[in-house]
């Protein structure tokens, strides 16, 4: 066994020798890149260094294989090191700049001497994820860093933990990023396939409607794209002003922000999805909304219900109160980064869209106990087209960009804030790789991606 793992790892070292060469033209360009002229953060970016308001991404990425971080490490140097943010101080002198500077892996790259005995190696990833959000990161660095714990789990045989700061950008470009550092398992050199949603035509019979009916759809389509926009942006307008969710046990005291976060992860059949999404002629994040939410009403259900635990709840006889206003904080990327541009960009040293332009959407929550389980499936689809047909989250990037302009960093911060703990928790879903994806000869058995530092108990991250 020995020997068959010191021979993988002579495979991934004979890798090395033109790592290095391009070590040291990355060293040369650092030094040209650091009397390049500063630039300044964006005002999203500053957001996130608000004390109410600091947050960090977390993703969790389990491995087939053990973890060879020589490996690792010299494959950053060509490829997340190329990207500016990765490799670039946040200083400030009155405003928050970009300065770019040589990373020190080491500082970077943490591996920690583990008991290969221990008893509950699954508990030791939690609590090792636990402890770390309890701190931050060190701001005389750049801010992130990657630790590996070669420890096997349940469903691993070595563990990634890959911890960024948010002002370095969004969740979906951040991902994006991650995958763009990867490739195929059965075609080394190409990159992961990630599926694009197709719009669906509906097809009508111009025989006998014609310009006609496609004028009566139009002007149809517009008045619901104006309805549900107003609507909405009354709804969050009245919660950055007054309106709270339901006092329920989801919804935290103040203060969340600053309390350390356990992460949990699951593997489900994404099959099961299809075969869901297929019959009802919904999509993924449909069915996953719909599995969330009946989750919800059925714990919430059992903790209402005290000592009736073991009763089997009905639509017309349960034990939740009525009315219950649950909403999560939903965060939109308005500027999609596809993993294409940002390969070309670590490879080629071309420009790539970055940064953080999200938008915010608040996504209710229907929570009562349904007979028909797909009732929630229906509810949830119901929701969600309606929030698609909205301009929610461009009105919102929108005024928390006037804001800022306007008055300033705390008083963005301060609504942000208000919008987010006056919600119950954070829900979010991105679409991942086709195919099994490895790094540089680590096959990924999963990968788990969350965040700590928002004012809410409970966040839900679907990849």
């Amino acid at each position: 066994m020995e020997s068959e793992k010191g021979a993988i790892l002579m495979r991934r070292i004979k890798q090395l020798p033109a790592i290095e060469t391009r070590r040291s033209c990355n060293g040369e360009n650092n030094k040209s890149t650091e009397t390049r002229e500063e630039e300044p953060l964006s005002p999203a970016a500053r957001l996130f260094h608000e004390p109410n308001f600091n947050v960090y991404i977390i993703a969790i990425i389990g491995c087939k294989t053990p973890i060879y971080p020589e490996v690792v490490k010299a494959n950053l140097v060509h490829t997340l090191l190329k990207h500016p943010r990765f490799s670039s101080l946040q200083v400030s002198d009155g405003d928050m700049k970009w300065v770019r500077t040589a990373v020190d892996l080491e500082k970077h790259v943490i591996v920690p001497e583990l008991n290969p005995n221990m008893d509950s190696p699954d508990k030791f990833v939690e609590d090792y994820v636990y402890n770390l959000s309890k701190t931050g990161i060190d701001k005389s660095q750049p801010l992130w860093d990657l630790h590996l714990l070669n420890v096997v789990t349940s469903d691993s045989e070595a563990v990634g933990i890959f911890r960024v700061h948010h002002s370095l950008g969004d969740g979906t470009s951040l991902m994006s990023l991650l995958l763009a550092c990867t490739r195929q398992i059965s075609h080394p050199e190409a990159l992961p396939t990630i599926p694009v949603m197709k719009k669906r035509r509906i097809q009508h019979n111009t025989k006998y409607y014609g310009v006609f009916w496609r004028v009566v759809v139009g002007f149809w389509s517009v008045v619901q794209l104006f309805w549900n926009s107003m609507v909405n942006i009354i709804m969050f307008m009245a919660t950055a002003l007054f309106l709270k969710d339901t006092d329920n046990p989801f919804k935290g005291p103040p203060g969340l922000e600053f309390t350390p976060r356990r992460f949990v992860h699951r593997t489900v059949s994404l099959d099961d999805f299809k075969l869901v999404k297929n019959e009802m002629n919904t999509t993924i994040n449909d069915v996953a909304l719909g599995i969330t939410q009946a989750g919800l009403s059925r714990y919430m259900n059992r903790i209402y219900g005290g000592s009736k635990k073991d009763e089997e709840p009905s639509e017309m006889k349960n034990n939740l109160p009525k009315n219950i206003r649950l909403r999560s904080a939903l965060l939109i990327n308005l500027r999609p980064s596809g993993i294409q541009a940002l390969a070309d960009m670590m490879e080629k040293d071309s420009k790539a869209k970055w940064g953080n332009w999200i938008g915010y959407v608040l996504l209710p929550f229907n929570i009562a106990i349904r007979d028909d389980p797909l009732d929630y499936v229906r509810e949830a689809k119901a929701i969600v087209d309606r929030k698609k047909h909205s301009l929610e989250a461009i009105f919102t990037f929108s005024i928390s960009e006037i804001v800022l302009k306007l008055f300033g960093i705390k008083a963005a911060s301060s609504i942000s804030h208000k919008i987010l703990s006056r919600t119950t928790m954070s829900f979010s879903n991105i679409v991942g790789p086709l195919e099994e994806i490895g790094y540089y000869g680590h096959p990924l058995a999963y990968l788990a991606a969350s965040s700590y530092g928002l004012p809410h108990v409970s966040n839900v991250n679907l990849f």
